[in-house]
């Protein structure tokens, strides 16, 4: 469970509530179900008729997304196991690594590691893994497109709301009773725009370009390790040139540890 996530979450849903109370609005006023239904359904509509079908599927796995852990391998698991490859392809050759292509989770590096096995040209290799990369980057960036376009319908959204609540508030002049009540709840639909849209939505999409970053980072390392095992280089190599991605810190710590 990412935390982050959930703590945030929690914290966007408590201010809301508790500065309701602190400026003396009734948490009574959110029992409004036209205002639900034009926030959450007029968004969905618009993402509906903004994106594919195929796209839409994956909403649900993409939030789900935001509140799981990251379960990449770390980098300095990475590194270490481009170092092992090395001082097995420097004793055996290339072909010695056959055997632990399929045991290699991640299947951009399987793919890479099987090419290099295969005796494919370093430029090629080079080329497939580069490719592949730009395709996953822009796969990312679709996914979490419907979170920012998410964030931009439903602050005006609740404008929408706000101004229908407004024409059915102008029904009752003549009942400053109801006239009242009718313009606290037409500023309810408001509420929820902006909070959905800036509390859920856009920050959904930015937990995604972060997860996104990370993924990228480790599969450019992968990259610059199949080349590196392709040419030759030997494990201090390797580890000289791995630990560029590996934050000083942890270069640090993982070097003690060893």
């Amino acid at each position: 469970m990412e935390l982050a996530t959930v703590i945030g979450l929690v914290m966007g849903i408590i201010s809301v509530f508790v500065g309701m109370i602190l400026k003396g609005a009734p948490l009574t006023a959110l029992n409004n179900p036209a205002a639900f239904l034009i926030i959450i359904g007029g968004t969905m509509s618009c993402l509906f008729i903004g994106f594919r079908m195929d796209q839409m599927k994956k909403f649900p796995t993409l939030i789900k997304k935001t509140f799981n852990k990251n379960q990449l391998q770390s980098e300095l698991e990475l590194r270490q196991t481009f170092i092992d490859l090395s001082a097995i392809a420097r004793k055996e050759g290339l072909l010695a690594l056959e055997s632990k292509v399929q045991e290699i989770p991640d299947p951009f590096f399987r793919t890479g590691l099987g090419m290099v096995v295969d005796g494919l040209e370093q430029d090629f290799v080079s080329e497939v893994l580069e490719t592949e990369l730009q395709m996953i980057q822009a796969r990312h960036a679709e996914n979490r497109s419907i979170f920012t376009q998410a964030g931009t319908y439903a602050p005006t959204l609740g404008v929408l709301g706000a101004v229908v609540g407004l024409i059915a508030a102008l029904g009752n002049l003549n009942d400053i009773d109801k006239l009242g009540h009718s313009i606290a709840a037409a500023f309810v639909a408001t509420i929820l725009g902006i909070f959905t849209g800036y509390v859920l939505w856009l920050p959904f999409a930015n937990k995604l370009k972060i997860l996104s970053e990370q993924e990228i980072g480790q599969k450019r390392m992968i990259i610059e390790g199949i080349l590196a095992l392709q040419a030759g280089d030997s494990p201090n190599a390797i580890e000289s040139k791995l630990s560029v991605f590996i934050p000083q810190s942890l270069r640090d710590s993982g070097s003690k540890e060893g």
